[in-house]
């Protein structure tokens, strides 16, 4: 057991253990409430910053939804241009498109909320090599970045002519892009210090346990991608800028992984 740990399951043992997580002022519907409340218990301050949580090991929370989040990794080129419109990337130079656009083109209207657009669930392809009705597919260039493409031959829609324009009505469109470079420093800086660690509740909803997994490295998380088991868990929809470009695999597979139990 390394100094770190031990001061980890100190503060584990003093404000955690055998407590049960106080959602009441938080939103009952987000999932990542109990997160927040266990943060505050271990003393992580809620921050943007793109490094472990806690002397230097990353916290993972167990989850209602069965998967657990890697980061909110947005990608770093769209098709479509930001909102000052002053980024042009390769993947949106030869195009015009809004990100309003990019919805009415590429995403679904969700009936649940008034004909919302969205790029999430359907439209949006989330595992590697796997290509959807909506002619999107999730892969790995040359150069390994992950690069959504769309291929209009492929996009089964019946109206596809009438949504999609003539300029794009072409095959390897690229949609989205995260470089190689860019998403492996932000996992090898989360992951790859110390490594992670993950609290556990009892059947009464009691936490009562902490676990630790070794770090993780950039190829060994695309080898995951590649075998399916880390997927892209898009929540992209019209009305709100942030993208919430979730990078996840399931809550079973991150148990797996882990090495010491205390």
């Amino acid at each position: 057991m390394t100094e770190e740990q031990k001061k980890i399951i100190e503060l584990f043992n003093k404000n955690v253990k055998g407590k049960k997580a106080d959602t009441s002022l938080s939103n009952q519907k987000h999932d990542g409430k109990n997160g927040h409340w266990l943060e505050r218990q271990m003393g992580i301050t809620a921050n943007a910053n793109n490094a472990p949580d806690l002397f230097g090991y990353e916290m993972k929370n167990q989850t209602s939804s069965g998967k657990i989040t890697f980061g909110d990794w947005t990608a770093d080129e769209y098709i479509f241009k930001n909102k000052t419109g002053k980024k042009i990337h390769d993947t949106n130079k030869d195009y015009n498109l809004t990100r309003d656009d990019f919805f009415r083109i590429f995403g679904k209207p969700n009936e649940e909320k008034e004909g919302r657009l969205s790029w999430s669930g359907i439209p949006c392809p989330n595992r590697y090599n796997k290509i959807n009705t909506f002619g999107q597919i999730l892969t790995i260039d040359s150069n390994e970045n992950i690069v959504i493409i769309y291929s209009f031959a492929k996009d089964a829609r019946v109206d596809k002519n009438n949504i999609v324009p003539q300029e794009l009505q072409k095959e390897n469109l690229v949609l989205a892009k995260w470089n190689r470079e860019s998403i492996k420093k932000k996992l090898e800086k989360k992951f790859n210090q110390k490594g992670w660690f993950t609290c556990k509740t009892n059947s009464n909803g009691e936490y009562e346990s902490i676990h630790f997994g070794a770090p993780m490295d950039f190829d060994g998380w695309l080898k995951l991608f590649k075998e399916g088991i880390v997927f892209f868990d898009s929540g992209m929809y019209q009305g709100n800028n942030r993208n919430y470009s979730q990078w996840r695999a399931s809550s079973s597979y991150w148990d797996s992984l882990i090495i010491e139990s205390y």
